[in-house]
Parts: C-alpha cells; sequence; structure tokens
C-alpha cells in the first residue's frame, strides 16, 4: 500500500513548478533579459530598488532570470521572450507580462486592482 500511496504521489511532486513555493503567500515579479548587461533589466532593476517599501507591502518577491541560454525552470514556465517583465499573483495567475521596464508605481496600480489584493486592503481596514 506505501509503495501504491508514493508511485501515485510521484507525478504530482515532479509536476511542481518553479513558482509553487510562493502559492498563497506571495507575488512572484520576474524579470527575464537575455544577459545582466541589458539595459532594460539594468533600468527594471534600478526601478524595482528605488521603492522596496511598496514591494513589501504587496508581498511582491523579485527574481530574475538573465541566462536565455541555460533554459531555467522560469523560462519554461513563463516562455519570456527577450527581455520580459511578468507579476504573478498568489493563486498563481499572471497579473501581467510587459515588453519593457515598468515603474514600481505602475506595478503597485495593476495589483492594487487584483481582487485578491483588494481583499487584503479590504481586511487590513478591517471591512
Amino acid at each position: 500500500m506505501r509503495l501504491l500511496l508514493a508511485l501515485l504521489l510521484l507525478p504530482v511532486a515532479a509536476m511542481a513548478g518553479p513558482l509553487d513555493e510562493y502559492l498563497w503567500l506571495k507575488r512572484p515579479l520576474v524579470v527575464f533579459a537575455a544577459t545582466p548587461n541589458d539595459p532594460r533589466f539594468i533600468r527594471q532593476m534600478e526601478l524595482l530598488e528605488a521603492y522596496p517599501d511598496d514591494l513589501a507591502e504587496r508581498d511582491i518577491v523579485v527574481l530574475t532570470d538573465t541566462d536565455a541560454a541555460a533554459r531555467g525552470p522560469l523560462r519554461e514556465e513563463l516562455h519570456p521572450r527577450d527581455f520580459m517583465l511578468v507579476v504573478v499573483d498568489k493563486d498563481g495567475s499572471i497579473i501581467f507580462r510587459k515588453p519593457g521596464p515598468w515603474s514600481v508605481r505602475e506595478i503597485s496600480h495593476a495589483v492594487d486592482k487584483t481582487p485578491i489584493r483588494e481583499d487584503e486592503i479590504r481586511d487590513a481596514l478591517g471591512r
């Protein structure tokens, strides 16, 4: 019976995605570039580093992948083309994909319009 249970659970574990550890805890913001020297990547990181508190308030965790040749698990799951910014909500749904850098203000505004974030804001206000 244990062997059967282990065999049944194996495919579920094997199918786990690279963002599964953040489900219902964080909002991954993934920045892709072919190289860390891409000016868009550098600009995006500058924009993000300028307002870390705004990102933290929204439970956003920043992940980067600057090695297109490695074909890492984030690339396999999100299929970027060249530079790409992706924000994933706590339920695993993609909030948006952008082909260029976005300010923290723009990111925050998009996140704040999601139903999950609206619920978080209402809960924080005690409503």
